[in-house]
Formats: structure tokens, C-alpha cells, sequence
């Protein structure tokens, strides 16, 4: 019997566990890598080739995943033995290709054993752990394909790869001291301060005397300082250009994390799962620095998932700042020489190491929502495993957006979606982006035949898609939001779709971003949005979300909007009013708007919590963050106005609650009490929209499900009314689902259009 098996099944062990299991149960055969994942040949009792099937089915290695298992009959083998061939290369590339694993317990408990021979060593890891997507040249993954053919291996490593007994049995990173990378510090001029144990050491101790240290990872750098120490963190603030933007902590120990955040059973279990990603935990007074994430009830905590992140933090004994090795949009560094001028003026000493990284990998960014994980940024631990399907098109190429962006391409029965990316502000951005591109489709061996864009005419993948000289198709941005968490589902229509996020362009030239949107078999509509108003200043408001109030108010009182007592106007100098006041009046770079997003900006800047932000999305959080704990009197009204024209969506009228707002406000509510019932109002109209449409199935998709609260509500309020809500977990829900939402919708249509 020969059998051809799909699915996570190259880099987890699966070869060795083949191996083991026909000797087991008395087989004759072989195994072998191959560019689709794993072929094999066992000839033998026929119960004992049952058992075979079922148990490699059912019980695979850690981290391996069987997705099918085609068997075919052959004719009978000359040789009783079972053995690993050489893998092969011909045929398509459709291999899964495993991501980062976090360092394993046999690992970590070996690494701290000053008996074994890799004790104390940096990059030690077996086939349950270890780098993997990081360190791949080409399918089939064997060590010759990876970053590891510079490091040949010693007689002793060679000795455990070629033992099938043994857990490193054909671990392609192996190695070891003799026979592996080493690490070094350098000084900011490159210059060699100490190498291997020492080098560790003294990083450690730059450390504690305050210093910023760039360490080289799995995916990328990062830059790291005490997380107690206020003077440190500011100054790593100050040298990155991030005033306010929260830092992540990497935490020695989970009973660290504990003491300085509440962990819940499912937060546990995420922060020691093998994707190891920094975990959004609501804080305890602790050691922590309060400029780590000032005024945020939230830290993002990790623990230590790589062997020399294990050794820091032992040295260490406390937490550390551990953020992406980057300016400001810039992307990760990952070479040490590049890494010298990039960070230039932000590091003070340079950990680094002689294991190339093939391409750059942030650490994924998680949080429990309604008692189960979701993924908010999927890189290292997630990225690059497939999003499963059935019955696509192959060859459709998704450039994504242009924040938060991803790109994707489509098989016949998978997505492949990237790593984060990150925003296209800058150019070396956009050439990550467009490196991005060219890694996926080499590593794959893919030609696109089409090529999916947003309908924004002026995102830099936009003009992207018009360079590759494809056929391009424009996908509308929340329908991709709609789409994405389809496919990670595996949802089929009807359902009705709600995006609310910041920005989408819309089908009439207009900004959306508060949408509700029934997708059909035969297509989609758009059944409901919020009511729309002006931005002055365009894109900008994104920033300012005074400009946001304004708007509203503008709207709501038209120019006597700029003669109110209230936080926005009193922000805005004389000058800036007068510009405002034209720009509104004439419609001119004050583009309409029924983004979600900026609702919620510019309640939190009439609440006088934000005029102007520092990153993106920061008055919407701290406005969600005043709520906590909060149980509104009552919901905020936001009413559903229903229009005679045919077909014309349902408007979701905001002026009530903003009504409502002025009062309270004038009353001396408290802002912890406007927030919460803002959140309660909305949760109530979006199930007012799911009665009105009586569809079963609700997807709550866009930036502004990031909210905790909001999401919670909304999907209590929908179950209370009858609905199946269904949110994002393995994808986004930000703007990193955007391109598995493009890839898919253009193979659904294109589906439709042949048939």
C-alpha cells in the first residue's frame, strides 16, 4: 500500500514517528519527504497496515496535523525493512511549512542540565521545537533547504539525526556547541565585546545598568530593557519614536506573569502553548514600569520562548521590555550588519548570532475573548499554517491593504496567508511588502494568474497590483473583512456580515467603516451603516480625533457646532477653526465617513480623554478602557432609520446618543459611565439590525472588534436575540485579514462566474 499524506507534517517529527510506528507494528517499507508533504509505502499483515493508517491518523506527533491521506495499492516490496528515504523535490510545492516553535520541556530541561553537552546552549531545540518557517530556503524542508547548511553537523549530532530512537531524529536545526551558531555582543560600531557564555552575560548586565540591548531572535531583533526601570523604558520610548504606543514584557516565568497580571485558565494555557505569543493580560499593581503602557489597564506579557530568551531571563530573574527591533513603521531587522546602522542611536550593544534568518517574523499578539483565544497579530507560532478550504481556485494572488497588511495566495484547497507585515507608511515597508510577495510565491513555486486589490486608488498595493501587469480585480474592504472570517470558519452563506473598523473605501466614493453587509449566494448588499458625516482634514483625523468630534457636531448643529463649551473646539487654535468651519461648509477635504472608528473617536475626544493620539486607535482604547467595571444605567439610543427609496439601506442614527452624551456630560456623568453605555447602545442596535434581517449567522468582523467590550456585548446581545454570532480567532480581525478575505472572495466569484 503506498499513502500520500497532507497536512503539518514536515518539520514536526512525522518521519521519525513513521519510522517507529511500521517497526512497531512489524511493517516493510518507506517514508520520504516531498514538495506536497509526505509519501510512504508499507507492505504487511493487513491488520497490522489498518492499525498503521488509523494510528498515524490519530495520534501524530506534537504540532503535526494529517489533512488527508490518499492511499493507493502497490505492488508488493523486495526488501522486510522500513527505512527514511532521501527526500524529493519534484512536483508542486504544497508542503506545509511549519511555524516557529517555542523551546519544548525535554529542551528546556536539558538546557539547564549541566550534565548534557548542549547545557547552556543557545539554540538548542529537537523536532518538537525550534525555528522553522524563519530559517527556510525552499520545500521539501530538510536541513540542506534551510539556514542551517552553513552549520555541518559533528559526528555526535549526526549520530542522534541518523537514530531513529532518538527525539532529534532527523531534526533539521540540530546542533550543538561544536557544531552550531554561537552568539556575540558588539558594541554599536560592530566592534566584538565577548562571544558565547560571556557574551550572554554581558548583555545581562547592560542590562541592569539601564543600557538598551538589540538581540537577535528566531524572527527578527528586539530591543530590550528593564521593565522596571521608568528612566530606561522612557528613554527606549524617546530613541524608538514611540511616545505612548505599549511595549510588550517578556516575563521569566509564568508565576511571574501571575503575580503582576490576572491569568485565566485559557490565557494560561495560551501563554505556554508552542506559539507562545505575547498575551493581553489586564495588569495588577506591580513591578512593572508604568511608562511601559502608560495608562493601560492592559499588558501585553510573553514568556520566554527561545533558548537564549531562557537564559536571559534566568540571569535576569525579572521582566524586560522585549519590543520589535524597529523604528517606527519600519520592519523588523533581522541581519546583524543591517541591524548596526538601522538602530543606530537606539541600541547601546548588539546581541547577536551567525544563524541566518531567511525572512522577518514578529511575535503574534493574542487575548482571550468570551472564553477563547484570538489572534489580533499573526506572525511567529501562527504564520505561515494554511487557512483550509474546499473547492477554491488556484493561482489568485491578495496584495491585502495598507495597514496592519498580509498578503495571501490561493490553492485548490488552502489559502496561504503571511506573517504580519505591518503598515505601508514608509518605503522600506513597502519593499518588505513586495520581498513578501516574491518569498511566497518562490517558496511555493507559484505562478499568479490574477492579482486582488483594495478598491482605495491610492494604497500603495494598489498601485502594486497595477504593476504586476496581472489581470487585477478590486475586493471592497469590509466585504473582505466579511470574507476572511468566513474562510477561517468555513462558512457558507447566507450571513450577515458587521465591519466596523477606521477606514474601508467604500462603492460610492464615500469612507465606510460602520457596516452592516448581507452576503448572499448570488452576492452581497449593503443593508444598514452608520449615518454618515464629514471629516475635516481627511486621512489626518485618523490621528486627531478632535476632527472626528467635529465632524459630528458639525453634522449634528451644523456651524453653532464651533460656538460649544466642549473639549474638540476648545483644542482647535483660531486659525485651525476657521479652516475647519470652510472645509466643512464646503465639503472640501472633508470627505463623508460612517466609519465606527471614528464614532468612537470622537465620543472619547467629546469626553475630553484624547485630542490628538499617538498611534492608532489609542482615543477608541482609552475610551473602552473607562468602562471597565462599569454597568450603564441604560443603553445609549442609537436609532434605526429606515428610508422609503427601494433597497436604500437602514441609517443607524448616532445623533441621539451624542445627545444623550452633551447631557450627561453637562450633568457631571462620569466618562466610565458615557462609555459604557455607548458600548451597551451599540451592542443593542447591531441586534436590532440582525432582527430587522433575520439571518441566523452574524459575523462580527473590523478593527473596532478589538474592543473587548464591545465584542462581548455584541455577542451576548445577539445570542439573547436569537443569533449565531461568529467572530475571528486563528485570523484578525483588524486589517490582517484583509488579503485571505480578498484571495477567497475573488475565488468564490470567480466560481460563481463559471458556473
Amino acid at each position: 500500500m503506498q499513502a500520500e499524506i497532507r497536512g503539518a507534517v514536515q518539520g514536526v517529527g512525522f518521519r521519525p514517528f513513521v519510522y517507529q510506528l511500521a517497526h512497531q507494528l512489524g511493517l516493510a517499507g518507506w517514508v520520504e519527504n516531498t514538495s506536497f508533504g509526505v509519501r510512504l509505502e508499507v507492505e504487511g499483515d493487513a491488520a497490522a497496515v489498518a492499525a498503521f493508517l488509523r494510528q498515524m491518523e490519530d495520534t501524530p506527533p506534537p504540532n503535526a496535523s494529517v489533512v488527508s491521506v490518499a492511499v493507493r495499492d502497490v505492488a508488493g516490496l523486495a526488501d522486510g525493512a522500513f527505512v527514511i528515504r532521501q527526500s524529493a523535490s519534484q512536483g508542486a510545492r504544497v508542503a506545509q511549512i511549519l511555524p516557529d516553535l517555542a523551546t519544548c520541556p525535554d529542551c528546556l530541561r536539558e538546557l539547564f542540565d549541566p550534565q548534557d553537552r548542549r547545557y547552556l546552549y543557545p539554540f538548542i531545540n529537537c523536532t518538537h521545537c525550534g525555528p522553522r518557517f524563519s530559517i527556510v530556503e525552499d520545500v521539501p524542508y530538510d536541513r540542506a533547504r534551510t539556514s542551517m547548511r552553513h552549520f555541518p553537523m559533528c559526528p555526535a549530532c549526526r549520530a542522534e539525526y541518523e537514530d531513529p530512537l532518538n527525539r532529534r531524529f532527523h531534526a533539521e536545526p540540530n546542533a550543538c556547541p561544536v557544531c552550531g551558531p554561537h552568539i556575540a555582543l558588539w558594541d554599536a560600531d560592530g566592534k566584538e565585546l565577548a562571544r558565547r557564555e560571556q557574551a550572554l552575560l554581558a548583555a545581562a548586565q547592560a542590562i541592569r545598568d539601564g543600557k538598551i540591548v538589540a538581540t537577535k531572535g528566531i524572527g527578527g531583533f528586539h530591543l530590550m530593557v528593564d521593565a522596571r526601570s521608568e528612566q530606561a523604558v522612557r528613554q527606549l520610548r524617546t530613541r524608538k519614536r514611540r511616545p505612548e504606543k505599549p511595549f510588550a514584557v517578556m516575563f521569566p516565568a509564568l508565576a511571574d506573569v501571575e503575580r503582576e497580571c490576572a491569568v485565566s485558565p485559557e490565557a494560561r494555557m495560551l501563554l505556554l502553548s508552542p506559539a507562545s505569543p505575547i498575551v493581553l493580560l489586564r495588569r495588577r499593581l506591580g513591578s512593572v514600569a508604568s511608562a511601559v503602557a502608560p495608562g493601560n489597564p492592559w499588558l501585553g506579557a510573553m514568556l520566554p520562548y527561545a533558548p537564549l530568551h531562557h537564559l536571559l531571563m534566568r540571569e535576569l530573574c525579572f521582566p524586560i521590555v522585549a519590543t520589535s527591533g524597529n523604528l517606527s513603521d519600519e520592519p523588523i531587522c533581522t541581519d546583524e550588519t543591517e541591524a548596526l546602522s538601522r538602530l543606530a542611536g537606539i541600541a547601546d550593544v548588539f546581541l547577536v548570532h551567525n544563524r541566518p534568518i531567511i525572512r522577518p517574523i514578529d511575535d503574534s499578539v493574542a487575548r482571550i475573548v468570551c472564553g477563547r483565544d484570538q489572534v489580533l497579530r499573526r506572525a511567529r507560532g501562527y504564520a505561515p499554517a494554511p487557512i483550509l478550504m474546499k473547492d477554491l481556485t488556484a493561482g489568485i494572488l491578495a496584495l491585502g491593504g495598507h495597514m496592519k497588511t498580509t498578503v495571501a495566495v490561493t490553492l485548490e484547497d488552502a489559502v496561504l496567508l503571511s506573517q504580519h507585515l505591518g503598515d505601508l507608511e514608509t518605503m522600506p515597508a513597502r519593499l518588505a511588502h513586495d520581498r513578501a510577495v516574491d518569498d511566497m510565491l518562490k517558496l511555493r513555486g507559484l505562478a499568479p494568474r490574477m492579482v486582488v486589490r483594495d478598491l482605495h486608488p491610492d494604497y500603495a498595493t494598489s498601485r502594486m497590483a497595477t504593476d504586476m501587469k496581472l489581470p487585477v480585480i478590486g475586493v471592497q474592504h469590509h466585504l473582505a473583512h466579511v470574507a476572511a472570517c468566513m474562510a477561517e470558519h468555513g462558512i457558507a452563506p447566507p450571513v450577515l456580515g458587521v465591519a466596523w473598523d477606521g477606514t474601508g473605501y467604500g462603492t460610492d466614493g464615500t469612507i465606510w467603516g460602520g457596516e452592516f453587509l448581507l452576503v448572499t449566494e448570488g452576492g452581497w448588499c449593503r443593508v444598514a451603516h452608520l449615518r454618515p458625516f464629514r471629516l475635516p482634514g481627511g486621512e489626518i483625523a485618523a490621528r486627531e480625533p478632535r476632527r472626528a468630534a467635529i465632524g459630528l457636531l458639525y453634522e449634528a448643529f451644523g456651524a453653532d457646532a464651533f460656538t460649544l463649551d466642549l473639549p474638540p473646539v476648545a483644542a482647535l487654535a483660531p486659525a485651525e477653526r476657521d479652516v475647519m468651519r470652510t472645509a466643512l461648509a464646503h465639503a472640501v477635504n472633508a470627505p463623508l465617513t460612517s466609519s465606527m472608528g471614528r464614532l468612537f473617536d470622537g465620543f472619547a475626544a467629546l469626553c475630553g480623554l484624547r485630542q490628538i493620539a499617538s498611534y492608532e486607535g489609542q482615543a477608541a482604547a482609552e475610551f473602552e478602557w473607562a468602562s471597565a467595571d462599569v454597568v450603564p444605567a441604560r443603553p445609549y439610543n442609537f436609532s434605526l432609520v429606515t428610508s422609503t427609496a427601494v433597497d436604500a439601506p437602514w441609517i443607524i442614527d448616532w445623533k441621539p446618543a451624542l445627545d444623550t452624551l452633551l447631557s450627561d456630560k453637562a450633568a457631571g456623568v462620569s466618562v466610565g459611565a458615557i462609555s459604557a453605555a455607548f458600548h451597551a447602545g451599540l451592542a443593542k442596535v447591531l441586534a436590532d439590525v440582525a432582527r430587522q434581517v433575520g439571518t441566523p449567522r452574524v459575523i462580527l468582523t473590523g478593527g473596532c472588534f478589538q474592543n473587548m467590550r464591545l465584542s462581548e456585548e455584541a455577542v451576548t446581545a445577539l445570542r439573547n436575540a436569537g443569533h449565531e454570532p461568529v467572530w475571528h480567532r486563528r485570523v484578525p480581525p483588524n486589517d490582517g485579514a484583509i488579503a485571505l478575505g480578498q484571495a477567497v472572495w475573488a475565488a468564490w466569484s470567480e466560481k460563481e462566474r463559471a458556473t
